[in-house]
């Protein structure tokens, strides 16, 4: 582990006067040197009209509103497709649309996107349009059979697209090849959210909420749901997402939010008045996803459209349930690929460049996050693969900065297109499936083309820290400030900064977690710290005088009392 600083942006800073030179620093390092840049208010929001195709999404989905028609809403089995798809039903229900509907694909029958074989399920419900969310810009086959049944279809998605584009009525994806919109980054929830206020207007433009005696609704009720999908997504907080992600926790903060949303910080021991964007990316989020990982995501689906606190309470239970079973089931596959890692650092082996994992018994909906905990352990793109079916292999990736995995893949694909059956994804995560009986050779041409892309300084995992604190910066006011400045998140970092301390106590608690008395060397200020999951074989060290810790501020609240608390990131001897 290599601990670095992040370089400062040069430019002239045009911040708050009254902002404390710490924090300055901290967001000159993050490129924001405009008071600007951190103006979080609604009418900072980019206007819609740049989206590729959005008037005419919003002007089917007008005329199927007005002409009483069905409306059926195709999502996707993780957190971002299950808030895209509860914004989606609530807003369609808001602007008159009658008993619109939903689907989502069970992961374990029929896999990701807008499949041919979804879209015969979907003919059973005769929807006039078919509106896809966080999926369908590579649903090619899938819109061609939906149009092959009378149905229009309308995508709206944020995933890269492939080579060719599907044949849709209206395709809304950021990263279409013809969008000029200012965020490439929106989540899929974020797509919809656009939609949904371009259908507002269209229906506004035709006087149809006067005319119905509707109630125009307010966008603005939506961000809670729009902030909880970014987040999860865990995609870039650029400027745009940091309004939509800061908006809706203002919402849930005061309680405004979905009674789901409550619910499930409720049962994650959270207070919504208290909320960060890292509860929505660890408390909520995993306890979402869990449904479509384990279950069925309408679970996860019908939390969130809930509209009464017990009713919301009932599936947040069955939500931390699954999220407690996954857990469980994440630990064990874990151990076994450890075993693996280990097994190859044992004989002396070079571990590859380009780290593939399988065991015929592992849980397809978990793979996602074992190889996330392997890319961290071995700082390397991973890949995590389950026994789908008879012969065939799904495989999640996860990669490291420097090395965009989709991307990768592709190429893999134009260089041995035998390999891979199908792909898809981000940079930084991707999906793939492949024949079990291509499983060696995928993890040779793998590595080699990981092999050609990466160097050793990419391979070494680098934390990087905003450097030291001053002494008056150990304080609750500061702590708060950070807190405040957020919402902090994906190429958006929270703070966190490095020191050298002197060690008064160390113990465990919680049988796997470090708590730390120290020292801070200049001002002699004691400072509680504690650090989570541990190395039990190297701590406690009771013979360490002095350590380096990089950590982040936190406010540690307990009967009332509140009190300055370092998060430990990672901690070395000094």
């Amino acid at each position: 582990m290599r601990i670095d600083r992040r370089p400062i942006s040069e430019a002239e800073l045009q911040l708050p006067a009254n902002m404390s030179a710490t924090l300055q620093r901290i967001f000159a390092s993050r490129g924001v040197t405009t008071t600007e840049q951190i103006d979080y208010r609604l009418p900072h929001l980019l206007r819609p009209d740049a989206l590729f195709d959005l008037k005419k999404a919003a002007s089917i989905l007008a005329d199927a509103i007005m002409a009483n028609e069905k409306i059926l809403i195709v999502g996707d089995f993780d957190a971002d497709g299950a808030t895209s798809t509860s914004l989606g039903i609530l807003a369609l229900e808001a602007m008159g649309a009658i008993e619109p509907d939903y689907l989502v694909p069970n992961r374990f029958e029929f896999g990701y996107g807008l499949t041919p074989e979804i879209v015969e399920v979907a003919k059973q419900k005769s929807p006039s349009v078919l509106v896809t969310v966080d999926n369908g810009i590579a649903s090619i086959d899938g819109v061609l059979a939906a149009k092959e049944y009378g149905m229009k279809v309308v995508v709206t998605d944020h995933h890269l697209p492939g080579d060719a584009l599907p044949n849709a009525d209206a395709i809304v994806n950021p990263n279409h090849p013809n969008c000029e919109f200012g965020s490439k980054h929106l989540a899929g929830v974020g797509v919809i959210f656009y939609v949904m206020s371009a259908l507002r207007a269209e229906l506004k433009s035709r006087n149809w909420f006067l005319d119905q005696h509707i109630p125009e609704p307010k966008m603005a009720d939506y961000l809670d749901l729009v902030a909880l999908g970014t987040v999860a997504d865990v995609v870039p907080l650029d400027a745009n997402n940091r309004i939509l992600v800061q908006q809706g926790i203002k919402r849930i903060q005061a309680g405004l939010a979905r009674p789901g949303i409550l619910a499930l910080l409720e049962v994650g021991r959270r207070e919504h008045t208290q909320l960060k964007a890292s509860d929505l990316g660890f408390v909520v989020g995993p306890r979402l996803n869990a449904a479509g990982r384990l279950d069925d995501m309408s679970v996860g689906i019908e939390c969130l459209l809930a509209n009464h606190a017990h009713q919301a309470q009932s599936y947040a239970q069955k939500l931390d349930q699954l999220n407690r079973e996954r857990k469980s089931i994440e630990s064990d596959m874990k151990e076994q690929a450890e075993l693996v890692l280990e097994g190859l650092l044992d004989d002396d082996q070079d571990i590859p460049n380009g780290m593939c994992f399988y065991d015929a018994d592992w849980h397809q909906g978990v793979i996602g996050i074992l190889a996330s905990r392997m890319k961290d352990k071995c700082y390397r793109p991973v890949i995590a693969f389950a026994r789908v079916a008879e012969g065939e292999l799904k495989g999640s990736a996860r990669s490291i900065p420097g090395v965009h995995i989709r991307d990768a893949l592709d190429l893999l694909a134009k260089r041995y297109p035998q390999l891979l059956s199908k792909f898809g994804g981000h940079a930084m995560a991707a999906g793939m499936t492949i024949k079990e009986s291509h499983y060696e050779a995928f993890q040779l041409a793998f590595d080699v083309i990981i092999s050609e892309w990466v160097t050793e300084d990419q391979l070494e995992a680098v934390l990087l820290t905003d450097g030291e604190l001053m002494p008056e910066d150990f304080s609750l006011s500061f702590a708060e400030q950070v807190r405040q400045s957020g919402p902090w998140g994906q190429n958006f970092p929270e703070p966190c900064f490095d020191g050298v301390f002197d060690v008064l106590q160390q113990r465990l608690v919680g049988e796997k977690h470090l708590k730390l008395m120290v020292r801070e060397p200049k001002s002699g200020l004691l400072l509680d710290a504690i650090s989570f999951f541990v190395d039990l074989e190297k701590w406690p060290n009771q013979a360490l005088e002095k350590i380096r810790l990089v950590y982040k501020l936190d406010i540690n609240e307990f009967r009332g009392q509140r009190n300055l608390q370092l998060i430990v990131d990672y901690l070395e001897p000094a």
